[in-house]
């Protein structure tokens, strides 16, 4: 059942940027998490609960994706938070696990299909107006124990995909933990360690946008509360908040979100499908704000978009802080800038995307990552 909200309600943190910035007007910045898991398969927490966690930390919406079940009657606003139920699929008949999916706005549990294989599992989410996202793509496994084995992609070519989990904030946890010591350092003080999306899995990205395939990006938690034990110590290391701070999926919409739950339901999936995302590591200072847009003549695109050139090229980023701005052309960098802003003016079509980095604990990290612009 459709849940509305008061009508009067002003949406936290949702951005519309000015006409006299950039010519985006027409889209509204959402912040959320699309990685998630509930009591329904291996996560502490109900989706109620869950749904605070995002609350607390200021999410515009979160989407719950237990493994292979999808549970009904769960999709709700919770104060401003929209709660909603994607999954999480792989063939659990496959040994040693591969290929995890991340399915959302299939309306129907999608497990089933995971036996037929990832072509036909894929086929059956797009044939419902299914968003799929590979989950992460390329993973490092944990000597400490069978349970922190890797759980890559192994399914090539990935026809119907609509992007990567370029960034997956405990997958990149577990491939720290090489020692039990320094499992303990990481789980006290995790900032210390994660860096960023692995350089594998952005070669990998490019590789497939030279191949002809629109991948947008996407960035999440993959939270699930869990209880860690190391000898007589026992401690919840990533409560589902702490985790909603740092790596998430920003999204441009073509609407506002209004309250209304089937509408707004659509205009988030609409946006993933188009891959108008960028993945901000939220922590070391919010990435709300991040703008990028590609211009030429009247014709102009953001993050997902395509660009048909009617002559030069005109790109514009802007970040809401100082950081090592990155663009690359086809794979390549073709301009560093340090600072708030980046212009630059080509005629080259290509694949344009835009790649931040920051310093943080004294370390350099991966800050905003951007969904392709395809220039034509």
């Amino acid at each position: 059942m459709t849940q509305m909200m008061p009508t009067s309600v002003t949406f936290r943190h949702a951005v519309r940027t000015k006409a006299a910035e950039m010519p985006m007007e027409n889209y509204r910045e959402y912040v959320g998490n699309l990685h998630v898991h509930s009591v329904y398969s291996d996560g502490a927490a109900t989706h109620r609960e869950i749904a605070q966690a995002a609350a607390d930390a200021g999410l515009n919406f979160v989407i719950v994706t237990d493994h292979n079940v999808r549970p009904e009657g769960l999709e709700r606003y919770h104060d401003q938070t929209l709660l909603l139920v994607g999954e999480e699929v792989h063939n659990v008949r496959r040994r040693p696990q591969t290929s995890h999916l991340l399915i959302y706005g299939a309306g129907l549990e999608m497990a089933p299909y995971g036996f037929g294989g990832t072509r036909t599992l894929i086929q059956a989410a797009r044939e419902r107006d299914g968003v799929c996202y590979i989950a992460h793509p390329v993973e490092r496994s944990s000597p400490i124990s069978a349970d922190l084995r890797a759980i890559p992609w192994v399914d090539w070519p990935p026809e119907g995909i609509h992007g990567l989990e370029i960034w997956n904030y405990m997958s990149e946890f577990k491939g720290l933990l090489w020692s039990r010591i320094v499992a303990l350092i990481y789980a006290l003080r995790p900032e210390w360690g994660i860096r960023g999306p692995y350089r594998a899995t952005l070669k990998l990205w490019d590789e497939l946008l030279a191949q002809g395939y629109r991948i947008g990006a996407l960035g999440g938690a993959d939270a699930h509360g869990t209880v860690y034990k190391l000898g007589p110590l026992k401690r919840t290391i990533f409560p589902y908040a702490t985790l909603f701070g740092c790596v998430n999926t920003h999204i441009l919409t073509s609407a506002a979100l209004s309250g209304d739950v089937d509408q707004d339901k659509a205009l988030i999936y609409e946006a993933l499908r188009a891959g108008r995302t960028w993945v901000g590591y939220d922590l070391p200072y919010s990435t709300r704000g991040f703008r990028c847009v590609a211009q030429s003549g009247a014709a102009t695109a953001v993050p997902g978009e395509e660009l048909r050139r009617l002559g030069a090229i005109s790109i514009t980023v802007s970040l809401p802080a100082d950081g090592e701005i990155r663009l690359l052309r086809d794979g390549q960098v073709i301009r560093r800038v340090v600072g708030s802003s980046l212009r630059i003016t080509t005629e080259e079509a290509g694949i344009y995307r835009v790649e931040v980095y920051r310093r943080y604990c004294g370390r350099r990290v991966g800050w905003i990552f951007a969904s392709p612009i395809y220039a034509l």
